[in-house]
């Protein structure tokens, strides 16, 4: 009997269980605990060895520079080398692994995340700048990803199943094999979620895993590879921290590495799908970003659409290859949208993640603060700022990355700030007459990720979702209007230059990714 799947969505069982003090008490006291953690010195993983190194580099809180969340090793080519080894020759042990045993593994993983939850979300939060809410929900995605992944192999029974011929003496069935050696270059954005379910899709599936964390938030997807480690054959989970021009350039190059699992930019996507097949083909698991429009119709409630529209455009600060970038609106509602998005966009609080009343922490780093200076002078020049633009720099934010959301409009539809993804909390608004010129607008950008809509009109929900060229799509979602998809119910998927595959994560085609089919035929 395979257990049923049942997402762990912490907060939203909190608020309709009406426990959300008790969720805030937990918060506060994992805060604490967080604080004890930071300064460590960490290690890379290979070969079943913690290897620790004098070349490293700190990781500090970008709400915070003070704040060192950790100490990591700088690993080099021939560290990578090492783990790619490592993992090369755990491939027959560990695919040799009975498929329950293997889903069992993950399944006792996804407990110990539940029962320190908390822990892991407080982390988080110092560590890439989520609030509690955010940080949460992506320790809630990193549980349902093993989970669901276990879940999908048992129902499935191992992707091996009889087939029917019909010479009765010709008995046949296909069974899906793991390739071997996989590397997984995971974001900052989503350290739990991306990286461990991208991992998870590696290993449950018998393949052996090289991990490649962010180095900007490389504590999340440690507690993880830490755990893992000892409970399965050495060298097949290797945890290699460094830079993406050593530790993930080595990963792409090598002839030895039989699969890529990428999260990140367009650019470096592409370029690292390029390099790795230029020889030989091999699958390149991508999710390469959005700019994610959502429209908002004259039939549309304004109250729901502009909160959606906010919540969407500014949680994380923009920071999510689902967040809403852009969103056209129909020309006689603009005026009445445009001063409630406004309003309330003016009224989120700023500060620390980890504080209870927070709604937006900082950008991840320099860089990104530098690219928000840059669309910020770009906006001025060619539009109008309606509200934000600012680097926040009074005392208590001094020592962060702490920016204003912005909100743009009267920029031409083909503008770069329109088109281009920006990873910030920056919302251009454009003006549209016909529903089918607002679909032709938002379906104008080389990506296809998530869009939303707002309106009562159910023929111009049937027309958004038969023409819309996204992976996944929403109607009237208030609490997000394009992001927030949940492990089972909404696979994440990009179309065009947003994704490689077609095959959403959290989906139930999303481990058959991994393996390659073979079938086999007994005579009599």
């Amino acid at each position: 009997m395979v257990a049923e799947f049942e997402n762990e969505f912490t907060w939203g069982k909190a608020v309709s269980q009406n426990t959300m003090d008790e969720f805030h008490e937990k918060f506060e006291k994992a805060v604490d605990e967080a604080k004890k953690e930071f300064g460590k010195k960490y290690s890379l993983i290979i070969n079943g060895k913690e290897i620790y190194s004098k070349d490293a580099f700190f990781v500090n809180s970008p709400s915070d520079k003070q704040i060192i969340i950790g100490e990591f090793p700088k690993a080099t080519i021939s560290d990578t080398n090492d783990a790619i080894s490592s993992a090369k020759n755990a491939f027959e042990k560990w695919s040799d692994t009975s498929y329950l045993k293997r889903a069992k593994i993950f399944r006792d993983c996804a407990d110990y995340f539940s029962l320190r939850k908390f822990f892991f979300a407080a982390i988080m939060s110092f560590e890439n700048g989520k609030n509690r809410f955010e940080a949460m929900g992506d320790i809630d995605e990193a549980i349902d990803f093993m989970r669901f992944y276990a879940f999908q192999l048992e129902k499935n029974n191992g992707f091996c199943k009889n087939t029917s011929h019909p010479k009765s003496n010709e008995k046949t069935r296909t069974i899906m094999k793991p390739y071997g050696v996989w590397g997984i270059i995971a974001p900052f954005n989503f350290p739990s979620a991306i990286a461990i379910g991208m991992t998870t899709g590696t290993l449950i599936t018998g393949n052996t895993a090289v991990l490649k964390p962010a180095s900007a938030a490389p504590l999340s997807s440690f507690y993880f590879a830490q755990f893992l480690f000892s409970k399965i054959p050495n060298g097949a989970i290797n945890f290699v921290t460094g830079s993406g021009s050593s530790v993930g350039k080595t990963l792409i190059e090598s002839r030895d590495v039989d699969g890529i699992a990428f999260t990140g930019s367009r650019e470096v996507g592409m370029q690292g799908f390029r390099e790795f097949t230029k020889i030989t083909t091999k699958p390149f698991i991508s999710e390469m970003g959005g700019k994610n429009p959502a429209i908002v119709t004259r039939n549309a409630d304004l109250d729901k659409a502009s909160e959606g529209v906010m919540n969407a455009a500014f949680g994380f600060g923009g920071q999510k290859c689902s967040a809403c970038s852009r969103v056209y609106v129909q020309k006689d509602v603009a005026d009445q949208f445009i001063s409630k998005l406004v309003e309330k966009t003016k009224k989120l609080r700023i500060g620390m993640p980890w504080k209870k009343d927070v709604f937006l922490g900082p950008i991840i780093n320099n860089d990104a603060k530098t690219k928000f200076e840059n669309a910020v002078n770009l906006a001025k020049q060619d539009g109008e700022i309606l509200t934000g633009g600012t680097i926040i720099t009074s005392p208590g934010f001094d020592n962060g990355y702490f920016v204003e959301p912005t909100i743009v409009t009267k920029l031409p539809d083909d503008h770069k700030l329109v088109k281009e993804e920006l990873f910030l909390p920056f919302l251009c608004v454009q003006r549209y007459d016909t529903l089918d010129n607002a679909i032709r607008l938002a379906n104008q950008t080389e990506y296809g990720l998530t869009a939303g809509i707002f309106s009562n009109d159910e023929k111009q929900l049937d027309e958004f979702f038969s023409k819309i060229q996204a992976g996944v799509v929403y109607a009237n979602r208030f609490a997000s209007a394009t992001t927030a998809a949940l492990v089972s119910s909404q696979p994440f998927v990009g179309w065009k230059n947003s994704g490689s595959t077609g095959k959403g994560a959290g989906g139930e085609n999303y481990l058959q990714q991994f393996m390659r089919s073979q079938t086999q035929t007994r005579c009599d």
